[in-house]
């Protein structure tokens, strides 16, 4: 018996082989060699950044009179040179017709006719189990020759916000354009990294390899070519708002929190409270239902809403709209008072904002908020009073109650537009409450009792619970590890000291750099540690040096709910993020030695942050070299993470 199912087995294996490669040859013809010059650059963290730019990659013919498509990865640095080889055929050079930015893929063009297009699977064949072949032509000598294969399943379908079709099947930057393949030899998809968690040509590159593997299927592919064909850029359409309660993406209604000014919502008067219960008459119910509804749909596709204000419920008709994140955040230009008392307490007043401007100061107490000149909101708390100010534009006008000692009065404020600029000096944290009791002062070493993962935590003795301190969520350069808390702990303990702050070191499971995989643990740890000390959620910052700095980055573009501050030095941009969510913007300072060889890629960096809508500081140290913090841009940085929680 054990020797018929072995035969049986070994039967099956044959014939899968046998069929593998049919597929492939079927499909062969179809696939050609990329080689593109004049790019450069990485992408990813730490040591899971890979070149791109610099290498032969893959791509499908989709049209026989000479279209071609491909992965925008091997685009991201606009490249002057593209050549495409079809096989039997001379290498060519190509011309950059158009890009559909949202499924990261780029349509090119050669002077061919007769070539051998790819059939498609059908979306509504494509099931999870089925056997899945990855095919690239980067690396075979001979571009004619077979190419590369790499056999699994189709993981899943709807990944990536309803656009795109997930494998097992190895996945990398040598068969990144190159086609997903059935066994019968038809096309499921196009390969390509991707992220859910960030935007880019060259978002989740750093999962290559890994058994994640992403493929945009090639019917959606055919749907769009005609527009492709015509030069049109394709970009994500979107309606324009940010919701009510974005740390619950998952289990929390779909409450608008935001609109942003000029937006598809916006000019269908949707209001922030009102809430979206379905797209196109299927219901959603949280924020990442609406994703997947919305998420495979582009700039200029229509879609109706179902939206409820209080009882009454009504349709809206709208046209998407690819925003780009550059709503100007309002602003009071004052910091809270970090107290439970009703209302909100003015620590500290801008002269010069909104608030200045109308007369108030240090020590006042904001009671009420309203439009116009009726102040007939009761502000809560801090909290609250960022929430409205966050959903508010520019140019509003408030009518503001304040409090100053016994007397109570009502000014009018007009809102302006937030700008990333730093005041000189900030009053110091003053401590209120009684002692911390977890985690005690002084310096401790952690580890997660379930994964093995260290940490270390620094609490200043100054630190009083319920003052809700800011937390600083050091990450530690390539080969660090824990080794550095010592040094870390005596370089930040006097701005510590000055600015209430908790210092938490996680530690990287790989001695040569950050792993983007590390990143849910290292939030779950530090999620855990900023419960236990009460942390303020407005003032928690990821900061790092080099590939510190690249974490840094990756955490604070892919959990905006918790990390409000990204600060990193001499650490170059390795992948596009989102553009700024509006009413909700993450403030980011960026730090770079004088002598440091990277100083033109982080000044690069800033402006490309700039232009996605963030606010950026960038700071130059003078006579400092690579991968190092002055005193004195510790001290700046200080005044930064106070100044997180401006309202």
């Amino acid at each position: 018996m054990i020797a018929l199912c072995l035969f049986a087995l070994s039967a099956d294996n044959v014939g899968t082989e046998s069929a593998v490669k049919l597929a492939v040859a079927a499909v062969a013809p179809s696939v050609v060699r990329i080689e593109t010059s004049g790019g450069r650059g990485t992408a990813g963290v730490g040591r899971q950044a890979v070149r791109k730019g610099d290498a032969p990659t893959t791509g499908l013919v989709v049209a026989a009179d000479g279209y071609v498509v491909t992965s925008s990865f091997n685009f991201a640095d606009k490249p002057s040179d593209v050549f495409v080889t079809v096989p039997g055929r001379p290498r060519q050079v190509a011309k950059v017709v158009a890009a559909d930015t949202t499924r990261m893929l780029t349509l090119l063009k050669i002077d061919a006719t007769d070539l051998p297009v790819p059939t498609s699977v059908p979306l509504a064949e494509v099931k999870v189990g089925a056997w899945a072949t990855a095919v690239g032509r980067a690396l075979a000598p001979d571009a004619a020759g077979p190419p590369a294969v790499s056999v699994g399943v189709v993981s899943a379908v709807g990944r990536v916000w309803g656009k795109l079709l997930q494998t097992d099947a190895k996945v990398s930057p040598v068969n990144y354009g190159g086609p997903l393949v059935a066994l019968d030899g038809r096309v499921f998809g196009v390969l390509v990294p991707a992220s859910p968690d960030a935007d880019g040509d060259t978002a989740g590159a750093e999962w290559y390899d890994s058994g994640i593997g992403f493929a945009v299927p090639l019917a959606d592919v055919f749907a769009v070519l005609p527009r492709l064909k015509e030069g049109k850029e394709l970009r994500r359409g979107r309606l324009g708002f940010t919701p009510k309660e974005p740390e619950r993406p998952y289990t929390a209604a779909v409450v608008v929190g935001s609109v942003s000014r000029g937006s598809p919502l916006d000019k269908a008067e949707v209001k922030p409270g009102d809430v979206i219960t379905a797209v196109d008459g299927k219901a959603v119910s949280s924020f990442s239902r609406l994703q997947h509804a919305v998420g495979p749909k582009y700039d200029g596709d229509e879609v109706t809403l179902t939206v409820k204000r209080g009882d009454d419920s009504r349709e809206v008709k709208l046209t998407l709209s690819a925003l780009d994140g550059r709503q100007p955040a309002a602003t009071l230009g004052v910091l809270p008072t970090r107290d439970d008392e009703p209302g909100a307490g003015l620590r500290w007043v801008d002269p010069n904002g909104p608030a200045g401007k109308a007369g108030l100061q240090a020590g006042d107490r904001i009671l009420k908020v309203g439009p116009g000149e009726n102040a007939t909101a009761v502000v809560p708390n801090r909290h609250e009073l960022a929430e409205l100010v966050a959903a508010s534009r520019p140019g509003t006008v408030l009518a503001v109650e304040r409090k100053r000692g016994d007397s109570t009065e009502t000014v009018i404020v007009t809102l302006a537009a937030a700008t990333p600029t730093l005041p000189d000096e900030l009053p110091a944290a003053e401590p209120t409450g009684g002692p911390l009791a977890t985690p005690p002062p002084g310096l401790r070493r952690r580890t997660n009792p379930t994964s093995g993962r260290k940490s270390w935590v620094y609490v200043p003795d100054t630190v009083r619970k319920d003052s809700a301190p800011g937390l600083l969520v050091w990450l530690h350069p390539a080969g660090k590890g824990g080794r550095d808390a010592e040094a870390v702990v005596e370089l930040w303990k006097g701005v510590a000291v000055e600015r209430g702050l908790v210092l938490v070191g996680p530690e990287s499971a790989n001695p040569e750099g950050w792993l983007a995989s590390e990143a849910e643990e290292v939030l779950a740890d530090v999620r855990v540690i900023a419960r236990e000390c009460g942390a303020d959620p407005d003032r928690v910052a990821a900061v790092g040096v080099g590939a510190g700095g690249r974490m840094a980055y990756h955490l604070g573009f892919t959990s905006g709910d918790f990390i409000k501050g990204v600060a990193a030095v001499g650490a170059d941009l390795g992948t596009k993020p989102r553009d700024s969510q509006p009413g909700r913007p993450l403030w980011l300072y960026l730090g770079v030695g004088e002598k440091d060889g990277r100083r033109e890629g982080m000044t690069t960096t800033a402006d490309e942050l700039r232009s996605l809508g963030y606010f950026v500081t960038l700071r130059e140290m003078t006579g400092v070299g690579a991968d190092t913090l002055d005193a004195d841009t510790v001290n700046k940085l200080g005044v930064w993470l106070d100044y997180l929680d401006r309202i």
